[in-house]
């Protein structure tokens, strides 16, 4: 093999381990936020309050847009992925609500 060869394959290396404790981060990341967003799903389902707040979504999708752009990140991918983790964040909160007796899956009382 060559220098330019071993050389390469040691940046490969290193760039994978970086991607490694980046999905780490990621993780831990997602499972706090949604350990904040179960916490406000309870709250909202106590004050039979609905699961979706759509005018804060889009808010939030707008904020992260601005913020993916700083960052030199597609705008697009980064709402696409807020939009699949709001629609997660909706899926619990309904359950939550469910579990509260509050009504159907769009938060209406029965």
């Amino acid at each position: 093999m060559s220098d330019n060869t071993d050389q390469a394959r040691a940046k490969l290396l290193e760039l994978r381990a970086s991607i490694d404790n980046i999905d780490a981060a990621l993780v831990h990341m997602l499972a706090e936020r949604f350990r904040c967003t179960k916490a406000v799903g309870h709250l909202k389902a106590v004050h039979d309050l609905p699961p979706a707040d759509p005018a804060r979504e889009e808010r939030q999708i707008a904020r992260l847009r601005r913020l993916a752009d700083d960052a030199n990140l597609d705008p697009d991918f980064a709402e696409k992925f807020l939009n699949f983790i709001i629609r997660e964040v909706i899926r619990h909160h309904e359950a939550i609500a469910e579990e509260h007796g509050n009504g159907s899956k769009t938060g209406e009382k029965a």
